[in-house]
């Protein structure tokens, strides 16, 4: 997913607040299940972040176009596991720099208590989020 770093999501030097790529990641999750006509929630299930391990490289400014990417882990029988990245796309220094990782845990609850994976929304996982 592309982004674009704009005004609200940066601070007075205009580079992005730290706390904004945890936005970014998460938009991009959720539009993985929205390019699939489906939702990350439903009345039913929905993820909680349980853990998250992050890397900050380098800061991205006003104006900069932002590539996120997902990719999943590993499938549990309650949770998932999932490796995000944030690419900074500067065509004139450095065309595809990593900017900064994070290394997730989501639960997986069902009708508000953490619940097993089924096969149906393992497969919705494994359409949405691998890319290998």
């Amino acid at each position: 997913m592309k982004i674009r770093v704009y005004y609200e999501d940066t601070d007075a030097l205009g580079i992005v607040y730290h706390a904004n790529y945890f936005k970014f990641i998460e938009r991009a999750r959720s539009e993985a299940f929205f390019a699939l006509g489906s939702s990350p929630q439903s009345d039913e299930f929905h993820f909680v972040a349980h853990s998250v391990e992050a890397r900050f490289i380098q800061s991205a400014k006003l104006g900069d176009m932002l590539e996120i990417t997902t990719d999943l882990r590993v499938v549990k029988g309650a949770s998932i596991e999932l490796d995000q990245a944030i690419y900074i796309e500067r065509p004139l220094i450095r065309p595809h720099e990593l900017i900064f990782t994070a290394r997730l845990s989501l639960a997986f609850m069902l009708n508000g208590k953490v619940g097993r994976i089924d096969e149906t929304a393992k497969n919705l996982l494994l359409q949405a989020f691998d890319h290998r």
